[in-house]
């Protein structure tokens, strides 16, 4: 039997490597953990909120966004100082603030409450925006740097209904929207169409049918104000009963005062043309969306800048969660 004097020196070899690496092994783990106790509390602080902020503009940025309700253009619905959270996922979340949409399967459906651009703001450029959305979502929409001479802060975003789609007529009748669907011929009132699918959310208005006698004398009364024309004492005193009031429904004053002056002016074109797009009511264009607020006359909106393009909807309203009374899931 052949005695090999070489196994002794391969055990005593691995062995040796096997004792420098689990030597080696434990001192790199005391050295992190020297580093570590000798590391300033105060860069320990800065570090972990370094790592909460990434992951709260991680997650406001792709999934989940806080927003606060400013103005009380969809009361009932969402009230004034309302905190929500928005899904950011649904419809195809930015890749950068204001900067680049992801393409989703899924499209705003009617009836959906959506956060969308404003097409009236006048954006301040690409770094302001960046910074400004960055901070309101590190904050949880609690501080917005966005603020006009007032102090006030500038709506950038505007959260509605998706009330129309591509291929809808609308037009109202005493502040009461009237809906032509593609390929009908027949307007149908927005209340008995929302009931009919069990759409229970209230359609707030703050204009009492009764006042319209009042509101359209005193469309007439500007117009022949502007026409430098002294209007009857009866007319005069249906106007003032219209009071603070007259300036709710601008949609029926402003067609009141448009077909007064066509009737004195039937040579003037400009008056038929504008009296046109307040009869024909507002078209829904393919890839757009009409947003409405809920509280319809004391809400800017789809009627006033137009139909908003699909792709600057952000995301979906999800549940109110501040205050804690009024928690609970948006419909």
């Amino acid at each position: 039997m052949c005695n090999d004097s070489r196994q002794p020196d391969f055990f005593d070899r691995v062995q040796t490597i096997t004792e420098d690496y689990l030597s080696n092994r434990k001192r790199t783990r005391r050295l992190k953990k020297e580093k570590r106790g000798s590391k300033s509390p105060l860069l320990d602080w800065g570090e972990a909120f370094l790592w909460a902020a990434g992951m709260v503009l991680l997650i406001n940025q792709y999934l989940v966004q806080a927003y606060r309700i400013p103005t009380g253009s969809m009361i009932d619905t969402l009230n004034i100082g309302d905190h929500v959270f928005v899904n950011k996922m649904v419809y195809g979340p930015e890749l950068l603030p204001g900067i680049l949409k992801l393409p989703s399967p899924f499209k705003p459906k009617r009836n959906e409450i959506i956060i969308f651009e404003n097409p009236t703001y006048i954006s301040r450029g690409p770094v302001f925006d960046i910074a400004q959305r960055v901070i309101y979502m590190l904050t949880l929409s609690r501080v917005d740097i966005d603020k006009d001479e007032s102090g006030d802060p500038r709506v950038h975003f505007l959260i509605k209904r998706a009330v129309g789609q591509a291929g809808d007529r609308f037009k109202t009748e005493n502040g009461e929207m009237k809906i032509l669907f593609s390929g009908e011929n027949r307007w149908v009132d927005e209340r008995e169409y929302n009931a009919a699918r069990g759409w229970n959310h209230n359609i707030s208005r703050l204009m009492p049918d009764d006042q319209y006698p009042a509101l359209i004398a005193s469309g007439q009364i500007t117009a022949w104000t502007e026409r430098r024309i002294t209007a009857s004492e009866s007319l005069r005193s249906l106007s003032s009963q219209a009071g603070n009031l007259s300036s709710i429904d601008f949609f029926a004053k402003e067609k009141a005062r448009l077909e007064t002056l066509r009737k004195a002016s039937p040579h003037d074109s400009r008056y038929s043309v504008l009296l046109a797009r307040l009869r024909l009511g507002w078209y829904v264009p393919e890839g757009r969306i009409l947003p409405l607020g809920d509280n319809r006359d004391n809400s800017r909106d789809g009627r006033f800048f137009g139909p908003v393009r699909i792709s600057k909807v952000l995301g979906q309203g999800m549940i109110k969660y501040w205050p804690f009374w009024r928690m609970g899931k948006i419909i």
